[in-house]
């Protein structure tokens, strides 16, 4: 079965950028080498959040819900997992 990840991360000056992958890994990896215009514009190379689905629809959906939240709620969904925001990379 395919797993689908929805991700935040963060720079140090706590910019976020929510996306979505079905590698993990390879995509953290890309943000941390400013492959991606956003994350090498502000420098965003920590993964501060994330959580799977089974389908990628799910997993779209769920993206959309977290960008559409105000920045205090995502720093609240954030801290549920990882109070500290640290690198889970």
């Amino acid at each position: 079965m395919k797993e689908y990840y929805v991700y935040i991360m963060a720079n140090k000056s706590g910019t976020l950028y929510t996306g979505v992958t079905n590698d993990l890994e390879r995509r953290v990896l890309e943000h941390k080498n400013k492959i991606d215009g956003f994350t090498k514009k502000y420098n965003i190379t920590r993964l501060v959040y994330f959580d799977t689905a089974d389908d990628v629809t799910a997993a779209i959906e769920k993206e959309k819900q977290i960008k559409g939240m105000l920045r205090n709620k995502k720093i609240e969904l954030i801290k549920t997992e990882n109070p500290l925001m640290v690198d889970l990379s």
